[in-house]
């Protein structure tokens, strides 16, 4: 789970919903498209939060910078039907919203987590070539989640629909509190999080746990889509181990960026470091 490190927006960013084809999106939008637009599409119990240390230097570099909310997800909602969030359905959820933000300038998209799986699927579904002039893979592997990890995550799904959303996150609190590592959360944030956990859809992280725990091995199809990609990651990542990474980026042909000192969420972990890295990667127009 990305823990954000401030809930305060920058100046100049606000909180609104972005109307699509396929409905209303919260997000948090930053910037002018001045060199472009990026979408930013967050992980398994995450949300558009996560990247709110990430808004302003890229926006202070020329990007718009909208991240979203998906289906069923924290402040945008859903129905209570774990078909909804089927991936081919989330992938589309992401076309939608590149289109209805269109504008000028190169368009890029970022999954953190399951959001890469979900523009992954994005990208090899779209018409071709894809609507974005780049992709970028942040702490996203080839295929399913690491097996301790998926055990994790098997719990979860078989425990909501017996304990409900509040027992649950109580027992995932205890299993955090058992980490001696664990850092405690500022009130703040830790009303948030649990906030932005009752406000999920519970068939949607069902499905959405299901699909991290089955991946399928998809890296050939997006190496035969046409478009720029950048697979970034922080240095220590339990859900996608890092060589995970390095191999699926030389398969690929993409850039890889790792990020010192972070971990599953290099966005929160070190947004300066990550900021720097897609600055550099979307200011490219080829490699």
């Amino acid at each position: 789970m990305s823990r954000p490190p401030t809930l305060e927006l920058p100046d100049g960013a606000r909180a609104h919903r972005l109307a699509t084809a396929r409905g209303e999106f919260a997000v948090l939008d930053a910037g002018t498209a001045i060199r472009g637009t990026a979408v930013l599409v967050p992980g398994f119990t995450g949300s558009k939060e996560d990247f709110i240390a990430l808004l302003e230097p890229l926006a202070l570099a020329g990007f718009r910078v909208v991240a979203v909310d998906g289906r069923g997800q924290h402040e945008t909602g859903g129905p209570a039907e774990e078909s909804a969030y089927a991936q081919d359905r989330l992938a589309a959820d992401v076309i939608a919203q590149t289109e209805a933000l269109g504008g000028a300038g190169p368009l890029h998209v970022l999954g953190h987590s399951l959001g890469g799986l979900i523009v992954r699927a994005a990208a090899i579904d779209a018409p071709q070539p894809p609507p974005w002039n780049s992709i970028t893979i942040m702490s996203s592997g080839p295929a399913a989640i690491e097996a301790a990890q998926q055990a994790r995550t098997r719990m979860l799904v078989e425990a909501l629909p017996a304990m409900g959303m509040e027992a649950v996150w109580q027992a995932m609190r205890a299993m955090d509190a058992e980490n001696a590592d664990a850092p405690e959360d500022p009130p703040a944030i830790a009303e948030f999080l649990f906030r932005r956990w009752m406000g999920n859809v519970p068939e949607q992280l069902i499905a959405t746990g299901k699909q991290l725990i089955s991946e399928p091995d998809r890296v050939a199809e997006l190496a035969a889509v046409p478009i720029r990609t950048l697979v970034l990651s922080g240095a220590v990542d339990y859900a996608w181990p890092p060589e995970w990474l390095d191999e699926m980026a030389v398969r690929l042909r993409a850039r890889r960026v790792v990020i010192k000192g972070a971990e599953h969420s290099p966005n929160a972990d070190q947004p300066a470091a990550t900021a720097e890295a897609l600055i550099d990667f979307w200011n490219l127009r080829s490699e």
